[in-house]
This record gives structure tokens, sequence and C-alpha cells, in this order.
């Protein structure tokens, strides 16, 4: 009986450390899901932001892609020029670039002038001839109001383009128009007079009594309606001066973009005896002016189209003037007359004349100075001819 007694408490006692381990288990795990409660909450927590930061990085990244899509958009030409009061110009060079500091660059010039005023502006440069109508059309199809083409070689690719886009207004400069057409302005210069008045100054100051001229094609009647003028003016103050006047020998597409070709022959005439040099062909001619500024000041030389003090600070050492093709004001000129609703046709006749002396005024005798004011009305109003027919 006691045994079995002793035996009864024994598994009392078992099954109470069993019990108290069980519990002891309930309670570790009701302090554990506690524990994984805070622990899961923390994780939604950092979930929650993570996925808020995610958020705002995806709001960032579409910003970023609106932002790419609209400059992508505005570089494929999604331009405002469909709204009514909004004026879009467009400007197209010649074989060249915009900042070629001579005939290119001043147009452009001209064209930025209106961007100042409130114009959508912009423009496209030729790398190659076969590329004129397409580079013209670029701006067709993006409804530009005025497009403006640069140089003589663009006037047939211009006049196809006005002729099948009759509501664009297009601004050929140095394109001569044979028929007027309703939306086509031809910008031209009497590129002879401003030619005259620079070999009438070259006849008066050289000291060799030898002068030169570095030239572009004479594929381009501009390019020798400057070298006859200068030659006429040359006769009219020194009859007796040699002329020695080279043009590039390239075509169209080369004979404005050399200027090592314009050194080199700059430098031939120099070896020769020439102590001015003209120099009529864009970069090329920029080459020739800095051939002779070379010479510190021992020979001069005369720029063209525009002043190209300002746009060749290179040649000042011996830039004595430019023979000038204000093209810069024409281009203003006419697309403000359009805008006003008095748009020219056939031909604009632009303005031309000799540039500054800057600090050569001190260097050329005002007796010489005087004859050159004296003479300038006299050419510009057809009173003294150049000698050159067209």
């Amino acid at each position: 009986m006691r045994t079995k007694w002793l035996r009864l408490l024994a598994l009392l006692a078992a099954l109470s450390l069993v019990a108290a381990a069980c519990g002891s288990d309930d309670d570790d795990t009701e302090a554990g899901s506690s524990d994984d409660t805070a622990e899961s909450t923390d994780d939604a927590a950092e979930d929650d932001a993570m996925e808020e930061d995610d958020a705002m990085e995806e709001d960032d990244a579409m910003e970023e892609d609106d932002a790419m899509e609209e400059d992508d958009a505005m570089a494929d030409g999604d331009v405002p020029c469909e709204e009514d009061d909004v004026l879009c110009v467009g400007l197209v060079t010649d074989v060249g670039t915009i900042d070629d500091k001579s005939f290119n660059q001043s147009a452009w010039e001209g064209v930025q002038q209106l961007g100042d005023a409130g114009a959508h502006v912009d423009f496209i440069e030729t790398q190659d001839s076969v590329d004129y109508g397409t580079n013209i059309g670029t701006f067709v199809d993006q409804n530009y109001d005025v497009i403006v083409t640069v140089g003589f070689a663009l006037g047939e690719a211009t006049l196809e383009a006005a002729t099948a886009n009759p509501d664009t207004y297009f601004v050929g400069v140095d394109q001569f128009q044979g028929e007027a057409v309703d939306n086509v302005a031809g910008l031209i210069f009497p590129e002879d007079q401003a030619g005259f008045l620079a070999g009438a100054l070259a006849g008066l100051i050289t000291e060799t009594g030898t002068v030169a001229q570095v030239l572009g094609t004479d594929l381009v009647p501009p390019v020798v309606a400057f070298k006859e003028g200068f030659d006429g003016g040359v006769a009219y103050t020194n009859p007796d001066a040699t002329i020695i006047a080279t043009y590039h020998p390239g075509g169209l597409d080369v004979a404005f973009t050399d200027p090592t070709w314009g050194a080199d022959t700059a430098r031939q005439a120099l070896d020769n005896g020439a102590d001015v040099v003209f120099a009529a062909g864009g970069q090329t001619g920029n080459g020739g002016l800095a051939e002779v500024a070379k010479e510190g000041g021992e020979a001069f030389c005369i720029g063209v189209d525009t002043d190209q003090w300002e746009t060749v600070p290179e040649a000042q050492p011996c830039l004595v003037t430019s023979a000038m093709k204000l093209i810069t004001p024409g281009v203003v000129d006419i697309v403000n007359a359009w805008q006003a609703g008095d748009a020219p046709s056939g031909n604009f006749i632009g303005d031309v004349g000799l540039a500054s002396y800057h600090d050569f005024a001190s260097v050329i005798p005002q007796d010489i100075q005087d004859q050159i004011e004296e003479l300038t009305p006299m050419v510009l109003s057809g009173e003294v001819s150049t000698g050159y027919t067209p």
C-alpha cells in the first residue's frame, strides 16, 4: 500500500514538472509572438517607407522621362509654330557655318535679332549642297513662317520650295530674282559699289603700286561684282597700279571654306610685291586676312561682307576697313515688313559701304580719308560708275 502511494506521488510530481515545462513553453511562445509582432510592425513600416521612396523615385523618373521626351520632341521639330501669335524664322546656310565670320554669320545675326524680339528661331548648317532642298523642307514641315536661305547657290532650291509652299515666306540672301514670286524676297546688294570704294582706298594707300585680291569662285555673281568693282576703284584713284586677282579654282562646295588656300594665295601676292590685299571669299578670304596680318603692319588688308574688325580679330594688325554688305539689317527689315503685311517680293536691295577705319584712323592720312568720304555718295548714287556690268 505504501509502495503504491509513493508511486502515485512520484507520478504526480512528474506530471507537475511536465505541466511546468509546458507552461514555460507557452510563456516563451507568447513572448516570442510579441517580439515577432514588433518586428513585423517595424518591417511593415520599413516596407511602407521603401514603397514610398520607390514611388517618389518612380515619380521623379517619370518627370525626368517627360522632360527628356519634351526635349526630344523639340529636337525632332515639335516647335510652337502652329500658334498664330508665334513667329517662327528658320535659317539654312550655304555650305559653311553660322559662325563663318562672314555672310552666313551676318544673316544669322539678323535672325537672332528677330529672336530677341520674341520670335522662335533656329538654323540648319548645310554640309553638302545636295541637302539644300532637304534642309529647307525641314523647316517647311515644322510650319515655320519665314525661311531665310543664305547664298547664291541656294537660289534654285529656294524657288522650288517657295512654289510648292505658297503660305511660307522666303528670304534669299544674295539671290537675284529674275522674275518676282509673291512669297520670295531676294536680298541683294550692289557689291560692285562696296568693292569700288575698297579699291579706291587701296589705290590711295599702296606704296608698292601692287594690290591683290583673294577671291571665292567666279561662279557666284556677287564675288565677281566685288572683284570688278575693286578693279574699277583702283583704276579710278591709281590707274598705274598693278592688280593681282585670284579666284579659288574649286566649285561651290569648297571655294568659301578653304582658309589654307586663302592664306597661300595671299602669301604669293605679298611675295610678288602686293602691300594691300582685299579678301572676298568667306572662310577662304579670312585665311588670306590672317596671313597678311602676319606682316605686322607692313601690309594692309581689307575685309568683306561685314565689319571684320569685329568678326576676325586676328586680322586687326592689317585690317584698314571692310567692304560691307549690310546683311543683318536687311534680313530684319524684310521680315518686319512681312509681319506688317507689306511683304516685299522680287529683289530687295540692301545697303553697302565701308566700315570704320578703327585703329587705322590715325594711320591713314586725313586727305585720303577725305577723298573716300567725298567719293562715297557719288558711287552709291551711281554718279560715278563702277565699271561693272551684271
